[in-house]
Order: C-alpha cells, then sequence, then structure tokens
C-alpha cells in the first residue's frame, strides 16, 4: 500500500519543524505533496530541500484549501492511497503504518486517527474540555459514533478521495469531511494514534475560542447548501 501512497502535508509558516517532519515521514512514504499556504519564512525552501513536492497559495486561504489542492494533485500523478498529516511536528510518522493496517483489517475506505483510542502527550486540560465537546458535537452532526474529531492524521483510498470536495477553506474543512463521508456512505474506521503537544505547536494551533467560529462556519454552510 505504501508504494503507491502520496502524504498531503498543509504548512503555512512551518519552517522551524517541517524538515523533521519530512525526514521522518520520507522514511516511510518517499511521495509527498507539501502545499505551502501563503507562508512567510522558508517552509517552501526547506521542504524542496527535504524532497518533497511542493505547490504554493501566494497568499493564505486556509488548511482546508491547501488539503484540497495536495489532494487534487496526488489524485493527478495516480496515488491510489491519500494520507494527510500535520506540518507543526505533532504527529508520529509511524502512525501511517497504523492507519495503513486499519484500512486493510476494516476494508475502509477513510482510517481517521483517534488520540482518544491512542495517546496524548502534553495536551492541556482546557484543549481536552474542547475536545469533549467538539466529538460531542461532532456524534449530534453526523451521526458518526466516533472518538475523536478534527485530528489532521487520515487516510483516504483513491475512490474516496474523488467523492469528497472540501469546500470549507478552514478549520470547518474537519468536520466538513466527516459529514461527506456519512452522507456519501463511505465506510470508516479509526485507528489510534500518538498527538505530541509542545508548546510550539500549541502556539501554532488554533485557540479553544476558534471551536466557535468552527460551528458558525459548518451552521452557514448547512443553510447555503
Amino acid at each position: 500500500m505504501l508504494d503507491c501512497s502520496w502524504v498531503v502535508i498543509p504548512a503555512h509558516n512551518e519552517a522551524n519543524t517541517i524538515s523533521a517532519v519530512l525526514a521522518s515521514v520520507r522514511a516511510l512514504v518517499p511521495r509527498i505533496v507539501v502545499v505551502d499556504d501563503g507562508s512567510h519564512d522558508a517552509t517552501s525552501a526547506h521542504a524542496l530541500a527535504a524532497g518533497a513536492t511542493v505547490l504554493r497559495h501566494p497568499v493564505n486561504i486556509g488548511q482546508g484549501a491547501a488539503l484540497e489542492t495536495g489532494i487534487r494533485y496526488a489524485l493527478e500523478q495516480g496515488a491510489q492511497y491519500i494520507f494527510t498529516l500535520d506540518a507543526d511536528g505533532q504527529h508520529d510518522a509511524a502512525a501511517l503504518l497504523d492507519l495503513s493496517s486499519t484500512l486493510e483489517a476494516t476494508g475502509a475506505d477513510v482510517v481517521l486517527g483517534s488520540r482518544t483510542l491512542g495517546r496524548t502527550d502534553g495536551m492541556p486540560l482546557s484543549r481536552r474540555l474542547v475536545l469533549k465537546l467538539a466529538v460531542a458535537f461532532t456524534r449530534m452532526h453526523t451521526g458518526m459514533k466516533l472518538s475523536d474529531t478534527h485530528n489532521g492524521l487520515r487516510l483516504l483510498t483513491r475512490a474516496a478521495a474523488q467523492r469528497i470536495k472540501i469546500t470549507q477553506p478552514r478549520m470547518a474543512y474537519a468536520s466538513e469531511i466527516l459529514t461527506q463521508i456519512r452522507s456519501l456512505g463511505l465506510r470508516w474506521a479509526e485507528a489510534p494514534v500518538t498527538v505530541h503537544y509542545t508548546e510550539y505547536s500549541l502556539r501554532k494551533g488554533q485557540r479553544n475560542s476558534a471551536a466557535f467560529g468552527i460551528l458558525l462556519e459548518l451552521l452557514y454552510a448547512s443553510l447555503t447548501r
């Protein structure tokens, strides 16, 4: 499976971490596309030096838009399986093997990483509470009995990636993917993964208040479909 896979990594001002992330990922999956979403630092240069294909948005559009760009590119290159991974160093590359083995064992169309089934290092209590609320909302909104949500680790088969269309450019895209999995009748499974929270990743990540903005984006999208 890994031989015909691509990894899509959205990145915005991740020059501090992207080289190490790519080094660990390339040891498992050499085909990587980094979508530089309007960075003002050396993210693209570091990614190119580390051997990744780099696509650039001239301005910052959002992580959802970056993933959509990367997924379409990987499909054009013939990818049969597409992994998604964050660029801030929170995810272990070894999780790609866990996602892959779960897909093979379950025959799922999409495998979602779950830090609840796995473990977290350094997660603040406030973030843990927000995650529980997000999971409860996602279950209510999609009907999917997930244990985690808004986790950047995913594995999509080619058929699933061709059918899922990300229209939410920013962080609401993660909930949009789940809604589409449900509405399209795609088979899904969860795989236990480890997420490392560091001072850097917490500073780069969403504030807890951003969850309310995501909720508003989703409600707006559902009303304007």
